[in-house]
């Protein structure tokens, strides 16, 4: 009975850390501007993601666009971008994964345990991989706004704050890292 409600409790850990991955992937707002210098008056805000650019004029209008060429992207955007895809892709076959060893386990497959078992232990690989591609390029992104935020010789226009995709990210990765930690 304990391994059923374990083998439950990952799988919501895990589809919600999927969740979690593919709007963390998605979301503009991984960059957000930062109002520094005691600016109280402000008429914009500036969000920037993995694919597009945002700007919200007085909170009312809001423009988005999306990053014209592939080419232009800086280097660590690239890579993020390609982290990102990997890690929702790897989140949505593990999230199957579990399902089939959920399935398998109160079916009652052909092979027994040992059925089950296998796709019980590639479902928790495959989730604590996930949690290791999502969190390196969030903290890694995370990390460079923090040192770019105290960089006195960084412009005070040019400064941004941690976006909630990141946190978005923190939180699905922690959870997809306790879901492979259970179904290990």
């Amino acid at each position: 009975m304990a391994c059923c409600v374990l083998q439950i409790t990952g799988l919501i850990l895990g589809g919600v850390g999927m969740v979690g991955t593919l709007a963390a992937t998605a979301m503009p707002q991984w960059r957000v501007s930062a109002y520094v210098d005691g600016n109280i008056v402000v008429f914009e805000s500036i969000w920037e993601g993995l694919w597009m650019d945002c700007v919200s004029q007085l909170g009312v209008r809001l423009q988005c666009k999306l990053y014209d060429s592939l080419l232009a992207l800086p280097p660590p955007l690239e890579a993020f971008r390609a982290l990102m895809c990997l890690a929702a892709g790897l989140a949505v076959l593990a999230f199957l994964a579990a399902i089939a060893g959920v399935k398998y386990t109160h079916g009652g497959g052909e092979d027994g345990p040992k059925g089950a078992s296998v796709f019980i232990l590639v479902a928790g690989v495959a989730f604590l991989l996930t949690g290791g591609l999502v969190l390196v390029p969030v903290s890694w992104t995370g990390g460079s706004i923090v040192r770019d935020f105290y960089d006195p010789e960084v412009p005070a226009p040019l400064k941004r704050e941690l976006g909630a995709a990141l946190y978005v990210g923190w939180g699905s990765s922690a959870l997809l890292l306790a879901a492979g930690a259970m179904y290990c």
